[in-house]
């Protein structure tokens, strides 16, 4: 059965400070979809000169075989330091993507965009602002953070094809509307189903949720994760390793989605022999949307690397209604 081109797979996108090696050393031994050493808030100012440098060896060592896209969080261009940064951390060849906090404007990235189209890093052309690339290629994300960013989010989110991910920064956001944060994030509610609608009505791969700041609590963790799927959120910002295989279970498809996904797909191939456009399956109706969104969910198991033979062959019989 053929399935959809696998999606790009930002479940996980775990901070590790760009100033500490051993946390470095230990995230390269993780399974995580997206490690992003980070230059900004992790890393004192006093710290920044060497830490840029601690990033480019580590993005200079074999790429580990957990790790599916490493990337670089600079600091913010408004900032002052961004240049610095990019001017260092791009000598290391093995950097898949950019992310790029405290976006303000479509300016932001632009200018980002035009430092990668000018620099001598071997995948320039292909390395992403803010989410994951298809594949490993300097790709930048946009974190945002303020309010200007999320009433500026159509220009933001058309400003550079290399625009990967969007990524919405809770404390920051709070801090800049002067609003607290509170366990049922009603507060965030509208800038992130901005953020999520924005990414899908721009093509934009990855939409990726706020950070869980209660990282010992397992179960605040799981109602975030399945909050942030059912927003439309293909993934989420972790600042511990404990963090990541919560985060990357809940941010796939479950056990009974992927069954009739697969039941749709088998029922497909024996709908499309019999030239019918649209038909019946378990008692609902079944055309094209629902059979593109099987596909995904199958082609974002197989991105997993989840084995699903074992539902192909349980539902091999399944026919049209």
């Amino acid at each position: 059965m053929t399935s959809a081109p696998a999606p790009i797979l930002r479940r996980a996108l775990l901070y590790v400070p760009g100033s500490s090696k051993r946390m470095m050393e230990r995230a390269r031994g993780l399974d995580v979809d997206c490690v992003t050493f980070d230059l900004e808030d992790a890393v004192t100012a006093t710290e920044k000169p060497t830490a840029r440098h601690i990033i480019k060896d580590a993005l200079n060592l074999p790429r580990p075989r957990g790790v599916r896209e490493i990337g670089v969080r600079i600091n913010a261009v408004g900032s002052g330091l961004a240049l610095e940064d990019l001017g260092v951390v791009l000598q290391g060849k093995n950097l898949d993507t950019i992310v790029v906090p405290k976006v303000e404007s479509a300016g932001d990235l632009t200018f980002v965009s035009n430092v990668l189209d000018h620099s001598n890093h071997p995948k320039r052309s292909s390395v992403k602002i803010l989410g994951p690339s298809p594949c490993p290629s300097n790709t930048p994300k946009a974190l945002l953070e303020s309010a200007r960013s999320i009433i500026d989010i159509r220009q933001i989110s058309g400003s550079t094809p290399r625009l990967s991910g969007l990524i919405f920064a809770a404390e920051d956001f709070a801090k800049d509307l002067s609003i607290t944060r509170t366990p049922s994030l009603t507060e965030f509610l509208l800038a992130r189903q901005t953020i999520a609608m924005a990414a899908r009505a721009y093509s934009i791969p990855s939409a990726i949720d706020l950070v869980c700041t209660s990282y010992r609590d397992v179960a605040v963790l799981e109602r975030e994760c399945l909050d942030g799927v059912g927003m439309g959120f293909n993934g989420k910002q972790v600042i511990h390793p404990s963090q990541v295989d919560v985060v990357q279970r809940l941010f796939l498809p479950g056990e009974e989605q992927v069954r009739v996904a697969v039941r749709v797909l088998v029922a497909e191939e024996v709908a499309q022999a019999e030239g019918r456009g649209s038909w019946g399956l378990d008692g609902r109706m079944v055309d094209r949307p629902v059979v593109e969104a099987a596909r995904r969910i199958v082609g974002k198991m197989e991105a997993a690397g989840v084995d699903i033979s074992g539902v192909w062959e349980a539902e091999k019989e399944t026919k049209p209604e």
